[in-house]
């Protein structure tokens, strides 16, 4: 074995890599990533600890001491919590809080009263980006099905034809838009701004969830022409309320991260002084954290009051909403932890090394590599994460808007096809009650459309800005 690894994970500065360097780092990689897919796969464990088992053989492959891998990997799960995980836990409560008060069902039922017929698949698309949002992806599922079959069984619609608009946006939203996660996680990796990427990211999901949703669906539906299934219509979170939230507050508060966030970008691009006053405020307001946490704080009076909720109520909807993200949180740190051995393991430098030879696009690069850790692994988060530590030396010397555009074709490629080892890919084919080969031909296609798409549109805006 080699001292290259050792010295790199001991030392701040990395040495040159040589081509045997090079080679070895190449197999350390494959080989710790076909452990974490092979763990996930074919054995089932969970992501945390296939990714925990994956980044600790990446170090013993690479040549470093079991300690130093060790200690790597402690330590970028440590900084990944710490700089995502208070974000996740307000998302998850703000999410909690807008589906136990009944405030998405109000926006859902606002909007479909204003739409019909040829609108519906379009007010579906609107509906799933709005309410998705603040949740997790495979929240947002169990949030809108119900509203997704009531809508194709009441207005005798094609389940394609409503359910595809309302999948890509839930799944636009995961991929590519802050505060999940994912982008998240990838920002903090590349270093990129936050509102930069918040304001391109959302220039990229438009047009992105339009071709792969409402478009998409008019050929899905003739594909897959399936009923809703009346079996998996559950009760909505609303019909035991006796009163709920208005469509105006409801809307306010979930979109006031949004609107901080996107205050601040404006703000840093305009006076573009980090001594004046007003930037100095805006920064504070528009971080991710305290535009998170005002919409808890808001989302407290503006969804739970209005819905009759009690303190001990309001108390309980936030223990119910902490509850579930455990498991995520501790994916994202692992993946975290992963990134990290990569880059002291001199990954990170070797790609950027070699990349210096090819004529491919640091963009384009980055949504190849999200797009074949997503096929092996099936999470998206995995992908992202993994992805992000791979290619983050190519930011460091890229302008503020290329490095969001980093962020966002990582995104796009951490969407592409979803297949049997994804969880989504199981959601969405039981609750729409299809086989594997209608799933495919719908759900994991128009994954696939959604992230080709999102990744040339952001290819594109590489050339231009």
């Amino acid at each position: 074995m080699t001292r290259l690894s050792v010295e790199m994970l001991a030392a701040d500065a990395p040495p040159p890599i040589t081509s045997a360097g090079h080679a070895q780092l190449g197999i350390a990689v494959l080989v710790g990533i076909a452990v974490i897919v092979l763990l996930i796969t074919k054995f089932k464990l969970h992501a945390f600890l296939s990714l925990t088992v994956g980044a600790l053989v990446l170090g013993a492959v690479a040549g470093a001491p079991l300690d130093k891998a060790i200690t790597s990997f402690t330590g970028g799960l440590g900084s990944t919590v710490a700089s995502v995980g208070v974000l996740i836990a307000l998302g998850a409560i703000l999410g909690k809080l807008l589906a136990d008060s009944g405030g998405a069902d109000q926006i859902v039922d606002t909007i479909l009263a204003k739409a019909g017929g040829r609108a519906m698949p379009w007010a579906m698309v609107l509906i799933a980006s709005v309410v998705g949002l603040p949740l997790f992806f495979e929240i947002g599922i169990v949030l809108l099905i119900p509203v997704v079959l009531m809508v194709a069984k009441r207005g005798t619609y094609s389940l394609m034809r409503i359910g595809i608009p309302a999948l890509a946006g839930l799944s636009v939203m995961h991929g590519l838009i802050p505060p999940h996660p994912g982008p998240l996680v990838a920002i903090d990796a590349v270093k990129a701004n936050l509102g930069v990427t918040l304001a391109l990211g959302l220039l990229v999901a438009v047009p992105s969830v339009i071709v792969a949703g409402p478009l998409f669906s008019k050929v899905a539906s003739r594909w897959v022409d399936v009923q809703a299934p009346d079996r998996m219509i559950p009760q909505r979170a609303s019909d035991d309320l006796e009163r709920r939230p208005s469509f105006g507050a409801t809307l306010a508060t979930v979109l006031l991260p949004v609107v901080l966030m996107l205050a601040k970008a404006l703000v840093d691009i305009v006076v573009d002084n980090p001594d004046d006053v007003t930037q100095r405020v805006f920064d504070v307001i528009g971080s991710p954290l305290f535009a998170l946490l005002a919409a808890v704080i808001v989302g407290i009076f503006t969804l739970g009051l209005p819905a009759g909720f009690s303190k001990e109520r309001i108390n309980s909807t936030v223990d119910k909403g902490l509850m579930p993200i455990a498991g995520i949180m501790l994916i994202v740190g692992a993946g975290g932890g992963f990134k990290q051995t990569l880059i002291d393991c001199g990954v990170g430098q070797m790609i950027l090394d070699i990349s210096k030879d090819w004529s491919i696009s640091a963009i384009l690069l980055a949504w190849m590599i999200a797009v074949v850790i997503r096929l092996a692994t099936g999470s998206a988060t995995v992908a992202t994460v993994s992805a992000a530590g791979l290619v983050a030396p190519l930011a460091a010397d890229m302008s503020t808007a290329h490095t969001a555009l980093l962020v966002l074709a990582i995104g796009a490629g951490s969407l592409f096809f979803s297949h049997v080892n994804d969880a989504g890919f199981w959601l969405v084919k039981e609750y729409f009650g299809l086989d594997v080969g209608q799933t495919v031909k719908t759900w994991s296609l128009m994954e696939t459309i959604l992230s080709v798409v999102a990744g040339a549109l952001v290819f594109v805006l590489s050339l231009i800005i």
